[in-house]
């Protein structure tokens, strides 16, 4: 396996993923299906493993296409840096981003470091506040990109990321389990708030907002001082905390989206760039590091997404 991986084949392997379908890649990619097709048989010849499996009348993606999965898109995004290096029209401007701050303590890192390297005539303004607020802002046009909780009753993003939503609370301070709950949520009009009381009323159990902040900071110091029970997105897991499941008296919680605002006029270059660094970083993140108390619950948790993931139908 001395030969390099054909960058084409691999975008195209991408395109697929993305799209859900070859025909859609085929379109994306500005080929016919069946050199979509040729491409993936040849590309599987090269790795020396099934890529693709059938499922009913589609495919969906192998162990072994999940695990190339992440080199490919490793390798088209260090590809596309090496290229805009020596770009000599490269973007020049100001890009203006708003972030909820869990949302930024998470993924923007990587989201600025990697648009700076690529981008570094680019002036980026980030704005840290809640999603509500933020939407607030879109709509005045004081924002040309926006990260928000995907929230359809109240605002339209196009999805970027799906993950679960998670009961926490400290590893290291037990639970009274004759008190009602005591909560640590954002505001009213917080969707991982309304998600949480929702369940908890749906399912009888007596509960008590204690802590109200938009800020995830605050909410997360509730959590592992043992004050309070709260609920995150998987990535937002942090050392010290341990995932709650039904086993602890707590009803399962429907998974959570982050959404993509976009304003109305924006440079097309910068706005392909961005939202091209953000799809990339997102799909590159992986839950926080955390205790070996909340991995043990993480790895039981997990495994039905893994599976689902693993599962993802792709028509032809």
């Amino acid at each position: 396996m001395s030969a390099p991986l054909d960058i084409d084949q691999l975008h195209t392997f991408i395109s697929i993923v993305d799209t859900g379908s070859f025909t859609k890649a085929a379109d994306r990619v500005f080929k016919t299906q069946s050199a979509v097709s040729m491409q993936m048989r040849r590309l599987e010849e090269r790795i020396g493993k099934q890529l693709f499996a059938k499922d009913g009348r589609g495919n969906r993606l192998t162990a072994e296409g999940e695990k190339l999965l992440n080199y490919a898109r490793r390798i088209i995004r260090l590809n596309n840096e090496a290229i805009a290096a020596f770009d000599d029209n490269r973007l020049e401007g100001t890009l203006r981003i708003g972030t909820p701050d869990d949302y930024a303590d998470r993924y923007m890192p990587e989201i600025i470091g990697r648009f700076a390297k690529t981008h570094p005539n680019v002036e980026l303004y980030i704005v840290c506040e809640p999603s509500v607020s933020l939407a607030e802002k879109m709509a005045r046009g004081e924002l040309d990109i926006a990260l928000v909780t995907h929230n359809p009753r109240q605002r339209i993003s196009d999805v970027v990321r799906t993950e679960p939503l998670c009961w926490v609370a400290s590893a290291n301070h037990p639970l009274r389990e004759d008190a009602p709950v005591p909560l640590a949520v954002g505001r009213r009009d917080c969707l991982w708030r309304q998600l949480a009381c929702s369940a908890l009323d749906a399912d009888g159990r007596e509960y008590q907002v204690l802590f109200t902040s938009w800020s995830s900071t605050v909410v997360a110091a509730a959590v592992l001082a043992g004050m309070a029970v709260s609920v995150l997105p998987e990535s937002a897991l942090r050392t010290g905390m341990k995932v709650l499941s039904s086993s602890d008296g707590f009803p399962p919680l429907p998974p959570v989206q982050i959404g993509l605002m976009k304003r109305p006029g924006l440079s097309p270059s910068l706005m392909n760039a961005i939202t091209d660094h953000i799809a990339a970083c997102l799909d590159n993140i992986s839950p926080t590091a955390v205790s070996d108390t909340l991995e043990g619950d993480m790895k039981a948790y997990q495994r039905p997404a893994m599976r689902a993931r693993g599962g993802q139908a792709l028509s032809w």
